[in-house]
């Protein structure tokens, strides 16, 4: 079976590539750097010929809100068109828990609008929920930091380590389609204040990290279980503190 997984190159999309491969199939890594670009629609049609399913970790360049609505809104539509005419038989997408209560940010926004031309195009699709990864525990302090001090919303979160991830869009891609959403987390739930902390201190970053109401996570106001999976999610089995301590 031939797969394309667009944003191929990247942290997801290079595992998903590799884990496609152990199982045996034909796997095409697409991206702007190997000559294909959803946003423009350059070489979708070639990288498609004989495709059964396409991949779609891909990520806006630019997280400023017009940029990632207009990214997410051409690539989705484009690649959805391309996969029509090419007779793709499932469209699977990376998206993240909690998308449809985070309509506060404007990246989630545009990731809702991904989705929901997903839903409406009428192609065999399944949708990825995934929740936070591991990795980026510092790039997650790093957008709400003022100063010295690290102010994070009152919340929970319960993260996965990419690995994790790929592993699930791999299940997904070689399954059948789902025509839905499905979930996968990581084993623990924490606070997110603890989460930031475990994974700055593993760094010796020595930045303070409060609570603050007035916080938002990407510009979206959080309630304590916002960023929680449901109770049908697929529980990876990586543990946070394991991974940190590999770290080292």
């Amino acid at each position: 079976m031939k797969v394309v997984v667009i944003g191929g190159t990247g942290l997801i999309g290079s595992k998903v590539v590799a884990g496609l491969g152990e199982h045996g199939h034909e796997v095409v890594a697409a991206a702007p750097s190997t000559g294909v670009n959803t946003l423009t629609g350059e070489g979708l049609a070639e990288v498609l010929k004989g495709a059964s399913v396409v991949v779609d970790v891909s990520n806006s360049p630019s997280f400023e809100d017009q940029a990632v609505m207009d990214f997410f809104r051409a690539s989705t539509t484009n690649l959805l068109k391309a996969e029509t005419e090419a007779g793709v038989t499932h469209h699977v997408a990376l998206s993240v828990v909690g998308t449809e209560r985070l309509q506060g940010s404007g990246y989630f926004r545009a990731k809702q609008v991904q989705e929901d031309l997903i839903k409406a195009s009428g192609n065999p699709y399944s949708i990825v929920h995934a929740t936070q990864f591991f990795e980026f525990a510092k790039g997650l302090a790093d957008g709400v930091t003022q100063g010295d001090t690290v102010h994070l919303p009152d919340a929970r979160i319960q993260p996965i380590v990419s690995d994790d991830v790929a592993a699930a869009v791999v299940r997904t891609a070689v399954g059948d389609p789902v025509g839905g959403v499905v979930e996968v987390a990581g084993p623990e739930a924490f606070q997110l204040e603890e989460f930031i902390r475990m994974g700055l201190t593993a760094q010796d970053d020595p930045r303070k990290i409060v609570t603050d109401p007035q916080a938002t996570y990407w510009g979206a106001e959080l309630g304590e279980n916002t960023l929680l999976p449901g109770p049908d999610a697929h529980i990876a089995g990586t543990r946070f503190a394991d991974w940190l301590t590999r770290q080292k």
